[in-house]
């Protein structure tokens, strides 16, 4: 169980990287929508334990090292060629929102400016990548608890010490941005890009295990906990919902309201969860076109993390609101294969045992 534990911390450390854990993400796909948006993080919650358990099985039973065979395996050879690419453009998408997402960090805690923060997180994840998969997973897995324990801090203040007026949050949600045009497309939107970018990694990771049913449960395990984090942070952001519409990190900015303190460790452990996520896709987008632990890999990761960060100038906000949603959409198809395949294995089970 205890390599169940570490991949589901490994999942929820790649899937919660600079939009989710500042409350970017879940402000957009979810608060913005009001108390509704609550039942919204349920749906996500159950959606990300199926697929993750689906993933992570399936890399279990391939031992892939890449997520290249589970796709085709998925998907078929015509439809694979298709979400592979789409896939491999998104795990370079993503390393690019968490370099822009350090910066992001560093011009609002620490006045500094953030091209600085994005060439430092950049030489950090470019320095990690180079070491072997089972170290990448430790290492991704490590700020989970961290985050989990002071997300929870964050949003018992919120509530204990903010009024939930229904009119309040329907007044703060009419000038907030959506990232969806429904509060249920909205939840599947979310599971759908983090997936589409979360699924290389997470089939690395299942492909470390030979036992299935280990990695199937590190699969439920971490889903159910990116859904308690959703719900979490959607709460403690309805409670100030007017004040955070604006701001680029506003799990921050509630961190920051209850004292500075609180505000510097929450600064420290999203650049965490942001280094975990950029670690994890910037492994996952190398390994697609070159075999990990070679000379030519490193070079390769070198000069990939230095167009990344050439591209992190973008900006953030502007990033997390057009990269995710389109990466979201194209991200349904690669759910619908995966609750194709899965009910396919059920029916050929259930004609084997009848």
């Amino acid at each position: 169980m205890k390599k169940s534990f570490q991949i589901g911390a490994a999942f929820i450390g790649v899937i919660v990287g600079a939009g989710f854990a500042s409350g970017q993400e879940i402000l957009q796909f979810f608060t913005s929508f009001g108390t509704i948006g609550i039942v919204g993080t349920l749906v996500a919650a159950v959606l990300f334990a199926f697929i993750g358990m689906n993933l992570t099985q399936l890399g279990s039973r391939l031992q892939t090292t890449s997520h290249q065979n589970v796709i085709y395996h998925i998907c078929g050879r015509y439809l694979g060629i298709v979400v592979d690419f789409v896939i491999t453009f998104f795990l370079f998408g993503v390393t690019v929102v968490m370099f822009s997402g350090a910066g992001a960090i560093f011009e609002q805690q620490l006045h500094i400016p953030g091209y600085i923060g994005s060439i430092i997180m950049a030489i950090l994840t470019i320095a990690t990548v180079t070491l072997s998969v089972q170290r990448v997973i430790t290492l991704i897995g490590a700020f989970t608890p961290f985050l989990l324990l002071l997300v929870m801090v964050i949003t018992v203040y919120s509530v204990i010490n903010y009024d939930f007026s229904a009119a309040e949050i329907q007044a703060a949600v009419t000038g907030t941005n959506q990232g969806a045009p429904h509060w249920l497309v909205g939840g599947l939107l979310y599971v759908s890009y983090n997936i589409a970018a979360g699924v290389a990694m997470l089939t690395v990771m299942g492909g470390t295990v030979k036992d299935e049913k280990v990695a199937a449960w590190g699969g439920i395990i971490g889903g159910l906990g990116l859904g308690l984090l959703l719900l979490l942070i959607n709460i403690s952001m309805l409670t100030q919902l007017k004040e955070i519409a604006a701001v680029p990190m506003p799990m921050l900015f509630l961190a920051n309201n209850i004292s500075p303190v609180v505000g510097a460790l929450m600064s420290i452990i999203l650049l965490g969860m942001i280094y975990n996520t950029a670690v994890g896709m910037l492994y996952a987008f190398t390994v697609r076109f070159v075999k990990p632990d070679t000379a030519r890999f490193k070079g390769s990761i070198i000069l990939f993390g230095l167009v990344a960060y050439a591209a992190s100038f973008i900006g953030f906000v502007t990033l997390v609101g057009t990269v995710y949603p389109v990466m979201g959409y194209l991200g349904f198809v690669l759910i619908g294969a995966i609750i194709f395949a899965w009910f396919k294995k059920k029916r050929v089970l259930y004609l084997v045992e009848g």
